[in-house]
């Protein structure tokens, strides 16, 4: 008998030492994606003009990144607040930890070369070599055309600088030491022609990260198996909740009923430079939809974009999209 337990004492020994072992080599030697690239960006017209386009419209980092009035229709971003980050996204978002976007105006960047910039943006290793949980989309940024990439750090280091000093990101346990298994190397492909329309338009759905809000989640990462059939669930600022909608082809819950026509012209109706969010009361339908920043993609690119959703396989899923706060309903 004392031989069995002596075993079994050396066994839970073994077993104490090897996840130890792992947990170090998780915590010490991994995020492992490789040094920043030695590049430097050009601050061309054509470069520039090309990342204010892709940031602002297609990737939409200033989405993010900045401050958005949430007393107005889909959020718009607050004049003044370009870049300059501190929007929380926590555990109420279903994260498992809390992660505030950084400062990506020159205030907040200043200290990263160019190379440390697209290793952050396309593998989600910083410029302490340490691992962002994906609350960033790097994994989609990672599969983008480098030149894309370059643009966009062309463009925010002309954004006017804002100071405003940014939180540490927290993990809880045990993302605490996943986060560090998350990042990987890029995997990075040249930009389709948009004469390609499919395969142009699978690259700007990519870049938009469309599954990522269209899809429910689990643990803060989609359930792939739900891709682009949305319902997955946004808290408002007044406890109301908003749901993504279902952009699979299904022609009862998804867009498979819509034209292209009429794909485009939702998104260019808040395109017009007169158009105003209006002002939203608590407890009324609002949405997490930039529409505003999405609007200015060309129609061409959103043609693509309907394109690709259209070869997706449908369905079926219907959305509640809004659901008030209980608060708010029962004074009414």
């Amino acid at each position: 008998m004392r031989k069995v337990l002596k075993f079994l004492g050396y066994l839970v020994l073994l077993v104490i030492i090897a996840v130890a072992g792992l947990l170090t080599y998780v915590k010490l030697a991994l995020p492992n994606v490789g040094p920043a690239p030695d590049m430097k960006v050009a601050m061309t017209p054509e470069n520039i003009e090309r990342g204010r386009y892709l940031a602002n419209s297609v990737t939409v980092c200033m989405d993010c990144h900045s401050s958005r009035d949430w007393s107005k229709f889909s959020g718009p971003v607050v004049p003044g607040t370009l870049g300059k980050g501190g929007e929380l996204f926590d555990q109420k978002y279903g994260f498992p930890g809390s992660y505030t976007s950084r400062n990506i105006t020159p205030a907040g960047i200043s200290r990263y070369t160019d190379g440390e910039l697209f290793r952050v943006i396309t593998t989600g290793v910083d410029k302490d070599g340490k691992a962002m949980f994906p609350v960033m989309p790097y994994p989609y940024y990672g599969s983008m055309d480098p030149e894309d990439i370059k643009c966009i750090i062309a463009y925010i280091r002309t954004l006017q600088p804002v100071e405003n000093k940014i939180p540490e990101h927290q993990n809880d346990f045990p993302m605490n030491f996943i986060v560090n298994t998350i990042p990987h190397k890029a995997t990075p492909q040249t930009r389709p022609p948009a004469s390609d329309k499919l395969a142009y338009g699978a690259y700007l759905v990519n870049a938009a990260g469309c599954v990522e809000c269209h899809t429910q989640v689990k643990q803060g990462q989609i359930i792939k198996e739900l891709a682009f059939s949305g319902g997955r669930e946004f808290p408002l600022p007044d406890g109301s909740t908003v749901r993504s909608a279902n952009i699979t082809p299904d022609e009862g819950t998804g867009i498979g009923t819509w034209s292209e026509q009429a794909f485009v012209n939702r998104f260019k109706a808040y395109a017009d430079s007169s158009y105003q969010s209006p002002s939203i009361s608590p407890g009324t339908f609002n949405t997490w939809m930039p529409w505003t920043m999405y609007s200015h993609m060309t129609a061409e690119d959103l043609a693509a974009i309907y394109t690709y959703l259209r070869t997706l396989k449908p369905a079926t899923h219907t959305v509640i999209k809004f659901t008030p706060a209980p608060a708010l309903t029962a004074s009414r």
